[in-house]
């Protein structure tokens, strides 16, 4: 009779407690040395996303992601674009960005004097931010300035399956560019970014419709043990199912591996939540 009565109330102060001050996943790890490596099989085109420095750009500190696009068949690097970041507390800021572009033989610069939202770290459905910029175009033979409109979009949240491992609660970010230049430049694109929480870029579909799929990143990837009822995220529901089996041998709630369901488990749990 007694633990009939605790178990309500653990469930219900721990979710008092908790729901409110739990910090809300991150969708975008940026770390400098933070890698991900992905792979088109059928194209045999890998796709490399590297943080690195810091360095200063415009007087700021910042640090930078590369994406390298390589040719598997022959190890050329076939293009390199860069961006210069910096990483607060909601959102990373991009500075710069220089990008390569094979199809026009040089490469795209923009400066960003008010730094824009590259990513916010945390993601809803429904998201929508905007990057625009003004851009230079220059080539051996000409430079030419130019007007760039990126419309980023949360579209939906999905289950992924990569050679790196299985991941859920993707979140699926549309990227709509317009960019024109010289008045004869036009060009406009639909691109799609997965990221899982807490690994970052798992999954990328550019604008011929290829997919590459993560293969291999330095950040973890196995579940995290405090997500209990197995649904992708650390949240009020593990401290639920927790809760529910307070006092039994439960070994899918029993997180901290003593053999039984006790505080110590919901403590463990509510520590990790993850919203």
């Amino acid at each position: 009779m007694f633990l009939c009565w605790l178990k309500p109330v653990l469930v219900s102060v721990f979710v008092c407690s908790f729901s409110f001050t739990a910090a809300a996943q991150n969708y975008y790890p940026a770390e400098v040395g933070n890698t991900w490596v992905l792979e088109n099989a059928d194209v045999e085109e890998r796709r490399t996303y590297s943080l690195e420095g810091p360095e200063t750009v415009n007087g700021t500190e910042v640090i930078t992601l590369k994406i390298e696009i390589e040719e598997l068949s022959t190890g050329d690097v076939v293009d390199t674009d860069k961006y210069f970041l910096t990483v607060g507390s909601e959102a990373i800021k991009l500075h710069k960005t220089v990008l390569e572009e094979a199809a026009i033989g040089g490469t795209v610069t923009a400066d960003f004097p008010t730094p824009a939202t590259f990513f916010p770290l945390h993601l809803s459905r429904g998201d929508k931010w905007k990057i625009v910029a003004d851009a230079k175009v220059k080539t051996d033979f000409l430079s030419i300035d130019g007007k760039s409109t990126t419309n980023l979009e949360v579209v939906g949240f999905e289950t992924l399956e990569t050679p790196a491992g299985t991941f859920q609660n993707c979140a699926k970010v549309e990227l709509a560019l317009e960019f024109s230049a010289g008045g004869f430049i036009n060009l406009k694109s639909t691109t799609y970014q997965w990221l899982a929480p807490d690994v970052g870029p798992v999954q990328y579909q550019n604008s011929d419709n290829l997919i590459f799929k993560l293969v291999s990143t330095n950040l973890p990837t196995e579940p995290d043990p405090h997500d209990v009822n197995a649904d992708g995220v650390v949240d009020i529901l593990d401290l639920t199912f927790a809760a529910a089996r307070f006092g039994e041998m439960d070994a899918e709630a029993d997180v901290t591996g003593d053999g039984i369901v006790n505080i110590l488990d919901l403590v463990r749990i509510a520590q990790n939540l993850s919203n």
